[in-house]
C-alpha cells in the first residue's frame, strides 16, 4: 500500500521501544502518531528518543492515546503482565497490535484472532523479529528432519523476565513439527543437581543461560553419529530488529486474523 501508516508505540520508553520510535521518525513511508510509556508522560518522543522534537507528546495510558490518534498499528514492546491488555484495548479501536513481548499462550492467541476478525483487522505475534534469528530456526527445523537428537541453548542478559526464551520456544515448535517425539540421554540418567538438564520440550532440552552482559544468543545443537550440527544466531544491537519491524508494520495492514510468527513474512 502507498498511503503512510499511522503507528503508536506502547512501551516507548523501553529499549526496544525507543529503537521502534526512532525508526519510525525516520521512515518517510510511516508517521508516529501516539506513543505511551507509563514513567515518560509528557515528554516529547522525539526528545525521548535523542532525536528532534517530532510533535508527539508520550501518553501515561493507552486508551488515551488511541482515543486521541488516528492510529493503524500499534507496536508494542512492553511486558507479559501488560500486553494482553494493550492488544485488547487496540483492537477494541480497531487497530492492528504487533506484539514483540513474549509470554503468549495458546488461549490468549486464540482470543486475540477471534477479536482481531471480529472487528475485520489483523495483527502479528513474534517472538523475534530479527532476519537472522528466523533464518537460525527454519535451518534448526529443517535440520530436525535428518538429525533428531537435539538440545537448545539461549543467552541472554541477567534482567531478562522469562525462561526459556520466546525465540527458543518457538524454534522448539518448529524442530518438533519435523521431529517425532524422541526422548534423549540415558533413560536412566539422574539430575544431582535439580534442573541440571534443562527445560524439557517434546524429548529434548533447552537452557536458559541469564548473564550480565549477554545481550541475545541462541545455539541449536545436533548430535549424531561421529558428528554434531550447530546453527547459532548471536544479536549486538536492538536496531538490528527493526527492519523486521518495519516489514510487519506493512504485512499487517493487509491481514485478517492473528498471525504468530515472524517466519511466515520470510521467503
Amino acid at each position: 500500500m502507498n498511503e503512510i501508516i499511522h503507528v503508536a508505540v506502547a512501551g516507548a520508553s523501553g529499549k526496544m521501544g525507543r529503537e521502534v520510535v526512532k525508526m519510525v521518525l525516520a521512515d518517510p513511508g510511516l508517521r508516529l502518531v501516539a506513543a505511551v510509556a507509563r514513567s515518560s508522560g509528557g515528554i516529547d518522543a522525539g526528545l525521548l528518543v535523542g532525536t528532534e522534537r517530532c510533535g508527539v507528546t508520550v501518553s501515561t495510558d493507552l486508551e488515551t492515546a488511541l482515543e486521541g490518534a488516528d492510529a493503524h498499528v500499534l507496536v508494542d514492546f512492553t511486558t507479559p503482565q501488560s500486553v494482553m491488555a494493550n492488544a485488547r484495548i487496540a483492537i477494541r479501536h480497531r487497530v492492528r497490535p504487533i506484539l514483540g513481548t513474549t509470554g503468549f499462550g495458546p488461549g490468549d492467541i486464540e482470543e486475540l484472532d477471534k477479536l482481531c476478525k471480529e472487528n475485520g483487522i489483523g495483527g502479528i505475534i513474534a517472538p523475534n523479529f530479527s532476519i537472522g534469528a528466523i533464518l537460525m530456526m527454519r535451518f534448526a527445523a529443517q535440520a530436525a528432519k535428518h538429525m533428531p537428537h537435539v538440545e537448545i541453548i539461549e543467552y541472554h542478559g541477567d534482567q531478562k523476565l522469562d525462561a526459556p526464551s520466546g525465540t527458543s520456544i518457538k524454534t522448539a515448535e518448529l524442530i518438533a513439527q519435523n521431529r517425532q517425539e524422541l526422548r534423549q540421554g540415558n533413560p536412566n540418567e539422574h539430575e544431582t543437581i535439580e534442573g541440571a538438564r534443562g527445560g524439557y520440550y517434546n524429548g529434548f532440552r533447552i537452557h536458559s543461560v541469564r548473564l550480565p552482559g549477554v545481550f541475545a544468543q541462541q545455539e541449536v545443537v545436533f548430535g549424531g553419529f561421529g558428528q554434531t550440527l550447530k546453527i547459532r544466531h548471536d544479536s549486538y544491537d536492538r536496531a538490528g530488529y527493526m527492519p523486521g519491524v518495519n516489514l510487519a508494520i506493512h504485512k499487517a495492514m493487509e491481514l485478517h486474523g492473528i498471525v504468530y510468527g515472524f517466519e511466515h513474512f520470510i521467503d
